[in-house]
């Protein structure tokens, strides 16, 4: 199944390629990750999507605390948080003395979709949509079963931010040593702040 993690992390050069390496340490797949500043300058926002057992999210979230780069880590699922993703389709429109009928569908294609058209080319057409992975697929499957031409589609994958306030306090009392960035009571770096480490139970 699909995990959903938000990971806080210092925004410094090599904490990508630490990420990454550590899901292949794990022999997970990254389905998609999407990175980006936060309102804090010294931190970056990460969305890692991967595909894993439902019993190995607490352990990958117990390896990214182990990370001396990770701030902050939550897994958050549809029901707990905004999830979002961003396309652009580039489509194949022909020169429009010839497919006016076409780019019109289109046009109405993208008003039932919710999508922009943010891009006119003699030959071309593309398309910028903001919503769900399955919606955008949606409008995929649409476009090529009405046999239009896909160009190119470019997707940022998956960003998630958890719906309303979230304090530490109000995680403990969830059962979770999740805690935000700025809160008084917010973890330092002394191993019984951060979430315990399952390994040797797991690889035992």
């Amino acid at each position: 199944m699909l995990h959903t993690f938000i990971a806080l992390v210092d925004n410094k050069p090599g904490v990508l390629t630490r990420i990454a390496s550590l899901f292949r340490r794990l022999n997970i797949n990254i389905a998609s990750l999407t990175v980006g500043e936060t309102e804090r300058e010294e931190i970056s926002r990460m969305t890692i999507v991967c595909e894993a057992p439902d019993n190995a999210a607490h352990r990958i979230r117990a390896s990214l605390y182990k990370l001396e780069i990770t701030r902050d880590i939550d897994e958050v699922g549809r029901s707990e948080a905004v999830i979002r993703e961003l396309a652009l389709i580039k489509v194949a429109a022909g020169p429009p003395a010839s497919t006016m009928s076409s780019r019109t569908h289109l046009f109405e294609l993208a008003e039932v979709f919710r999508a922009r058209i943010v891009d006119l080319a003699p030959e071309s057409l593309m398309l910028e949509m903001t919503g769900s992975a399955s919606k955008i697929e949606g409008l995929i499957q649409v476009l090529t079963e009405s046999n239009y031409k896909i160009l190119e589609v470019s997707r940022t994958g998956r960003m998630a931010m958890r719906r309303g306030k979230h304090t530490s306090r109000v995680m403990r009392a969830l059962g979770s040593k999740k805690y935000q960035i700025g809160d008084p009571d917010y973890p330092g770096t002394s191993d019984e702040d951060i979430l315990p480490n399952q390994f040797a139970e797991h690889d035992a």
